[in-house]
């Protein structure tokens, strides 16, 4: 079966394709632009791989290896409905869905169960600790990883394991498309409303998802927030209950204890202790607290709970020396979580905002700047906020910063031309 995935070039779509290709389809794909995930994926032998999404292009892999499947995300319909892609898949006669119903046929063909990490926030973090703990244990594994690590591939097949780890993202309501054998919900705290105008539909989604699940693991906090109760098929935890983890930061502790209790599970273990050992020597996955240089720090949290997550373990590293930079993901978001702004940035050193990264967009609102950004904080945070621009004056005041001794740690959630990718260049060499 031949896949073509448009926008192979993602965290999302890239990962899928090399997975794909490993499990036997044929594989082809396209892009906007070049990526270090396309690079990526052609050191792998994932090869036909082209620049440009015109018609023209696609119908000449179809002419030379008909199409039996597109995959594409769920931003690219949002984005254009009358993508040429699609527009051509239609008109040809070629199935053209999301990644989940692909990946939904691939667990049929292969047999897999999945293990699926669900929740706002700590998806990544979580979907790589429990990879690292199964390879650990020396069990096979398959799995999707959307984040770079030290220890595993972007994406992996073995036909000898029984299990698929997979990050199931609860925006369009993709996670819905599945059953897994054993969800992991890391967090549950309202997010994305454009996809659930009300918190009440938000928390319904993950109701579905966990009566959709064969076993469900959920905090005690996050069920009582969404009226989840303890089942026969959903066992609720208590943070107390699980004191084995020494990682820094307390949103990494808890997902250490999500999957440790996972894990303990499905394989059977007898001894969860062992299993702590392994996760407090988990070497971490990109941009989650990732040191660019010494003293400057790079971080995806991007929603209020994940940012109280960084600023807490930011603390814990640089006590009262924390200096944060914040780059907003949306306008649309930061119209949404504007309230609980005032006092999310109280207790540091220095802030600084610089511009939102825009994507996704409702033209509809006013475009919030770093200034309009500041003026929604709390007096108090408003005194030691510096609203900055992407530029040398700005690059200079945070090499101050970590000449001083300071810790710097940039909330980034952008991809290309955000702030992660300006540190990253202006930084590292």
């Amino acid at each position: 079966m031949h896949i073509y995935f448009s926008g192979i070039g993602g965290a999302g779509i890239g990962p899928l394709a090399l997975v794909a290709k490993q499990a036997g389809y044929e594989v082809s794909g396209s892009d906007k632009q070049m990526s270090s995930y396309i690079e990526y994926l052609q050191g792998q032998d994932v090869t036909n791989i082209h620049i440009g999404q015109t018609t023209e292009d696609i119908a000449s892999v179809n002419e030379r290896n008909p199409i039996d499947w597109l995959v594409y995300s769920s931003a690219l319909p949002m984005e254009n409905p009358n993508h040429p892609e699609l527009v051509y898949a239609r008109e040809n006669g070629i199935k053209a869905t999301k990644r989940d119903e692909f990946i939904t046929q691939f667990l049929k063909d292969t047999g897999l169960k999945m293990i699926a990490i669900a929740g706002t926030h700590g998806k990544t973090t979580t979907t790589a600790m429990t990879v690292w703990l199964m390879q650990e244990l020396g069990l096979p594994i398959s799995y999707l990883l959307p984040a770079k690590t030290s220890f595993a591939s972007l994406g992996a097949y073995d036909s000898s394991s029984e299990y698929f780890v997979y990050e199931c993202d609860e925006y369009d309501r993709n996670f819905l498309a599945y059953s897994p054998a054993l969800s992991l919900i890391t967090g549950i705290d309202w997010d994305h409303p454009d996809i659930y105008p009300t918190r009440e539909e938000y928390n319904k989604a993950f109701q579905d998802f966990i009566s959709q699940s064969a076993y469900t693991y959920i905090w005690q906090p996050d069920a009582e927030r969404a009226g989840i109760t303890e089942s026969s098929s959903c066992s609720i935890m208590h943070i107390e209950d699980y004191p084995g983890s020494t990682l820094p930061g307390e949103v990494n502790r808890q997902n250490a204890a999500l999957v440790a209790q996972g894990v303990l599970d499905i394989t059977k273990q007898d001894d969860i202790t062992a299993l702590f050992d392994i996760l407090n020597r988990f070497p971490g996955v990109s941009r989650r607290f990732e040191q660019i240089i010494p003293g400057l720090y790079t971080d995806y949290a991007h929603t209020p709970p994940k940012v109280a997550g960084a600023l807490q373990l930011g603390k814990e590293v640089a006590g009262d020396r924390l200096v944060v930079v914040y780059e907003g993901l949306h306008n649309t978001r930061q119209h949404f979580i504007k309230d609980e702004l005032k006092h999310l940035f109280d207790d540091i050193q220095r802030l600084y905002i610089v511009p939102s990264y825009l994507a996704r967009e409702d033209e509809s609102l006013p475009l919030l700047s770093p200034a309009d950004l500041k003026s929604l904080l709390s007096e108090e945070a408003q005194r030691f906020t510096v609203p900055s621009q992407l530029d040398e004056n700005f690059e200079n005041a945070l090499r101050e910063h970590i000449e001083f001794g300071d810790t710097v740690l940039c909330l980034t959630a952008g991809g290309g031309g955000s702030l992660d990718e300006w540190l990253r260049k202006t930084f590292s060499n």
